[in-house]
């Protein structure tokens, strides 16, 4: 992994590092995803800052156990990511263990991919957001290609001769690889970002395009081998739907070919 990282630097000179909430309770902050380059000199400050303008160099957090200098980031010339803890008082936590004592600068450490961050501890039970420890997964140098090799592995890949890609029927936007997706009952899709606003009368559900109604929390307790009894019953009658549309086809046309016949038979006469 290290190679990898190390090589990663020498062809952008930088370190890419990506942070995401830690959700190991339902109490977990969530904050919004963070995506730096770290490149050598440059230092990223954590904490509770009140910049009024956007600061690169600053990764703000609104909690109030987070000091307002807490720990710092920055990588070497080699790429590799390291992480102290800037005299915070209520301590910086790397894999649960504690970096160094309150109001305590800790010696660097150097981080991996997936390590876990933890900036301060709970307060009052952490009742409230602004009272809650920020925790943190550290991601180095995982390529947009690597996060979502999973998604495409798993995609059903469409012939060359016949490629359709799917609309969200909210935004009209393309519906893309690793994007959040709700599936209604009715088999419309949407962006889930889009549908969102229309769950707000859950566990109801009206589709925006059908209008078909849906209770959201109705049972889901469905065995294997009644989805394939489904499936074999709709597919029996979509052989006979076809078989009809093909014999009423056939129907129109011998109608057809008579009528013609019988209007040759008057003429002749």
């Amino acid at each position: 992994m290290l190679n990898s990282c190390t090589s990663s630097l020498k062809h952008n000179d930088a370190s890419q590092i990506r942070i995401v909430p830690h959700l190991d309770s339902p109490r977990s902050l969530v904050f919004g995803v963070i995506e730096r380059e770290l490149r050598q000199g440059l230092v990223l400050k954590m904490g509770r800052f009140t910049d009024k303008y956007y600061v690169p160099s600053h990764i703000t957090f609104k909690s109030k156990v987070v000091s307002r200098g807490h720990a710092e980031l920055w990588a070497d010339r080699e790429g590799k990511v390291y992480l102290r803890d800037t005299k915070s008082s209520s301590g910086t936590f790397l894999n649960h263990s504690r970096l160094s004592p309150p109001n305590q600068e800790s010696q660097a450490v150097l981080l991996h991919d997936g390590d876990i961050i933890q900036l301060g501890v709970d307060y009052q039970g952490g009742v409230e957001d602004i009272y809650r420890c920020v925790k943190m997964r550290l991601e180095i140098n995982r390529s947009r290609k690597q996060l979502n090799a999973f998604s495409l592995r798993h995609m059903r890949i469409p012939s060359e001769d016949f490629v359709q890609v799917e609309d969200c029927c909210i935004c009209l936007y393309a519906v893309a690889p690793s994007q959040a997706l709700f599936v209604a009952p009715c088999s419309h899709s949407f962006h889930y970002k889009c549908a969102r606003p229309l769950l707000q009368n859950h566990p109801g559900f009206q589709c925006p395009i059908c209008r078909s109604y849906a209770d959201l929390e109705a049972s889901v307790a469905v065995e294997a081998s009644e989805v394939m009894d489904m499936l074999t019953v709709a597919r029996l009658e979509n052989t006979e739907d076809l078989a009809s549309s093909h014999s009423c086809r056939g129907c129109d046309s011998r109608g057809k070919n008579a009528q013609e016949h019988k209007k040759a038979a008057v003429g002749v006469n």
